[in-house]
């Protein structure tokens, strides 16, 4: 099953969030796919094991998977754009 990861600061308020509403999106498209906020510092651990990463701060550098805006999904601004890229990916 495809993965999803949604990271923020401290892993608790935000990105679980952004995280609930992702996984929304995905069950309302019949898409299946585990969806799991984490904290930034783990980030790096779970990256290599995940196929989306949505990312709620600018990240750092680039990583070999698509990276998604998180406050897209967080404001609703620009979030029809990150829908799609979301559900092309994971398609």
């Amino acid at each position: 099953m495809k993965k999803v990861i949604v990271a923020c600061g401290s892993g608790v308020a935000t990105s679980q969030t952004v995280a609930s509403k992702v996984k929304k999106i995905l069950e309302d498209n019949q898409i299946r796919a585990n969806v799991e906020a984490i904290d930034i510092k783990s980030l790096e651990q779970h990256i290599k094991t995940s196929d989306i990463y949505v990312s709620i701060t600018k990240p750092t550098k680039d990583y070999d998977i698509p990276t998604l805006n998180g406050i897209a999904f967080l404001t609703g601004m620009g979030i029809e754009e990150e829908t799609k890229k979301l559900i092309n990916a994971l398609k």
